[in-house]
């Protein structure tokens, strides 16, 4: 192929009929028959698909990759220069031993060890990096000791399909068990006598449901079935209560979720706490015999946390022990000894409250800037009186603190080292709002330099994602420097679909209201292009996965609006996938967009805005899809079809690239500096289009 040869996907016949409406989908045969087969082996993908991703791969490399390598090696030096190579978490203890993950300089995975607890020697338990030898890609699925800390249950997807292959090893000796167990979505949980362990496996659709117990030394095909889940448009998984006194199994969709209690000893007869409900969602932790539930029970739409005697766990035993309060929307919760510990957001801004379990006493921490990430966490031990929390603005780099709950002493533990210098003086962070065209008013958060005109003058990097009530936090990003450095204004775009502001955000946004999160997205951009913030003729749009949707949305909706969009792993497809329910995610995606298959009007409703069905023979903006060849929550032959389409409807010159990663999934390249690879071939995109220069 030519350097300036366009790739070619052939049309083909291929009619639906659904409620009386037929389609016609051309480019239908992009999606493998054997797509199962494919996530396991890339190598069986059909070769007609295979020469048209290849080909899109090889139209990009010719493009723009080569072309710009200079600029993206540039970008990528400077990210990688900001990051800590040889960096190390904060040890976590947990009885004799103190846990930690460290990467090492050079290395792309992590390297996790433990010392003893008053210090002394450190003991490598897994190096990622020896274990990753030898694969293209490798996705590290998390371990977890037993409570002898003699075995350690670890896993590790090769192919990142998501599916996991579980081993265990003898930490005494460093060898591994024979015991293997494959097809599981990847963590383990371990019974109080370390001779057993849960764990989740996934059905042929690649979803995971139905939870197994293996007991050590026995054959994987021989492991009772303790769960297993009749609903396809239902998830599961295994846990454990903070007490460490039950073992759990969750079941849920994007609206209902049910809990069932097993005694952490034998992990057998799961004991249901309370039959699911459409609706009704709720979470449990435990400590003396109560259970600490958050729940939106009883229309509590910002969730509540109520408590009931393990004993008697349903509902009619609840009782309110933080009630409801309209806006204050409860993230998280869990119970350390005599504390209850929640994560809450009010006004756009999370803050952590501990409460004293005794007296009902409680004391908030919070801090000031106007935009900043919080996160807390529990750590393994229960009767302790620390807590461990980390915190990040756009222009402060992560601090992790423990706090003693106890003393209110806050000590801090680590704080992210930017080796190639950084000072947060340089930059502005701000909060704005822009008013949405029903009146909403919708929060960004902006990142530039302290030195940059905000005249009309400056590019925008506008990133935006919408969905599943996710949040996008306002936190310190070693990459984003890269486009502010070169006098980008970076914006998140916290639209409808997330739960910035409370669970009503996240209503308004979903299903029959879905419209919302795009029309949001487009009046953050007008406004920043009104207000003279950014030059409105510079905005380059960015998102991923269900962002990636917004992407497709936006670039129908209003292609004069963006100069460029990144769209990775976008959800472009939206119709098809809602209509095919042998993949693994459509049933349970139903209750977030709706099911086309049951219902004309989710059928209409999705139909009219779903990016593949909606392009138009107009101009587009330039346009750069990224896709991964076993990805199992996009499926690959979302975006090549949506750029299939563009091709054969864009009345433009504009760019549009595709490029599939055809060694890996739905993240992308599986080691940090792989994915900075990712980061900075996008960052050069948005550059390029915006007509940015190559250094600040």
């Amino acid at each position: 192929m030519s350097k300036s040869a366009l790739p070619h996907a052939e049309k083909r016949q291929h009619n639906s009929t659904h409620h009386g409406v037929e389609r016609q989908d051309p480019y239908f045969w992009l999606r493998a028959d054997n797509w199962q087969e494919v996530m396991h082996d890339p190598d069986v993908l059909p070769q007609d698909i295979r020469t048209y991703l290849e080909a899109e791969n090889a139209y990009f490399e010719a493009e723009f990759e080569t072309p710009n390598a200079a600029l993206s090696e540039t970008i990528y030096k400077e990210i990688r220069g900001r990051m800590k190579e040889d960096d190390s978490g904060v040890p976590s203890p947990d009885g004799p031993y103190a846990y930690n993950s460290k990467m090492a300089e050079g290395k792309q995975y992590p390297i996790l060890v433990r010392t003893p607890r008053a210090g002394g020697e450190e003991t490598v338990l897994i190096d990622c990096n020896v274990e990753a030898e030898g694969s293209d890609y490798f996705g590290f699925g998390g371990a977890a000791h037993d409570e002898t800390h003699r075995l350690l249950a670890w896993s590790a997807d090769r192919k990142g399909s998501e599916f996991f292959t579980i081993r265990v090893r003898d930490l005494d000796t460093g060898t591994e068990l024979p015991d293997i167990i494959e097809k599981s979505s990847g963590g383990a949980v371990w019974t109080h006598d370390s001779t057993a362990f849960l764990y989740v496996e996934q059905d042929q659709n690649h979803r995971p449901y139905r939870v197994r117990k293996h007991v050590l030394g026995t054959e994987q095909a021989d492991d009772p079935i303790l769960y297993t889940e009749s609903d396809s448009g239902f998830f599961v998984a295994v846990g454990e209560t903070h007490s460490r006194q039950f073992l759990l199994i969750e079941a849920h969709d994007h609206q209902t979720s049910e809990v069932y209690l097993l005694d952490a000893n034998a992990a057998t007869g799961p004991r249901l706490v309370e039959p699911r409900k459409v609706g009704r969602e709720y979470s449990v932790e435990e400590a003396d015999g109560v259970l600490f539930i958050h729940t939106n029970e009883g229309n509590a739409e910002d969730f509540k946390i109520v408590t009931a005697p393990a004993a008697e766990p349903g509902v009619r035993n609840w009782t309110d022990l933080v009630p409801h309060r309209e806006g204050v929307l409860i993230l998280s919760s869990f119970v350390i000894k005599g504390r209850l510990i929640r994560l809450e957001r009010a006004d756009g801004l999370p803050r952590i409250i501990i409460r004293d379990l005794a007296s009902g006493a409680e004391e908030p921490i919070a801090f000031e800037e106007e935009a900043y990430a919080l996160g807390v966490s529990a750590g393994y031990e229960f009767d302790t009186d620390t807590i461990r929390f980390t915190y990040s603005s756009p222009t402060t780099p992560t601090q992790v603190y423990d706090y003693n709950c106890g003393t209110s002493e806050r000590t801090l533990r680590k704080e992210q080292e930017v080796p190639s210098g950084h000072n947060p003086h340089d930059y502005v962070a701000r909060r704005i709002h822009a008013r949405a065209p029903d009146g909403e008013e919708v929060p960004v958060t902006l990142l530039h330099r302290a030195a940059t005109k905000l005249d009309g003058s400056a590019p925008c990097l506008l990133y935006g994602y919408g969905s599943y009530g996710m949040s996008m936090p306002a936190g310190f990003s070693i990459s984003t420097l890269s486009l502010v450095d070169r006098g980008f204004v970076y914006a998140i775009a916290h639209i409808r679909g997330g739960e910035e502001k409370g669970r009503h955000w996240y209503r308004e946004g979903r299903g029959m209201k879905k419209q919302n999160t795009f029309t949001d997205f487009i009046a953050v951009a007008d406004h920043l292009a009104e207000a003279k913030l950014v030059d409105g003729k510079r905005i380059i749009a960015q998102g991923g996965s269900a962002g990636g949707m917004l992407m497709g949305a936006v670039t129908n909706m209003r292609p004069d609006r963006f100069e460029g969009i990144i769209a990775q792993v976008p959800f472009v497809d939206v119709l098809n996938t809602m209509l095919d329910d042998s993949l693994p995610l459509t049933p349970p995606e139903w209750p977030e967009w709706g099911n086309p298959i049951t219902s004309k009007e989710a059928y209409d409703y999705i139909a009219s805005y779903s990016p593949y069905d909606n392009i138009g023979a107009k101009d587009h903006p330039a346009i750069f899809a990224l896709a991964g060849l076993t990805d199992p929550r996009v499926t690959y032959w979302e975006p090549a079809k949506w750029v299939a389409k563009l091709r054969e409807h864009k009345t433009d010159t504009n760019p549009l690239y595709l490029r599939t990663n055809m060694g890996a999934g739905h993240g992308g390249a599986s080691g940090r500096f792989d994915r900075l690879k990712e980061v900075a071939l996008t960052y050069a995109f948005a550059i390029r289009t915006a007509g940015a220069p190559d250094k600040a």
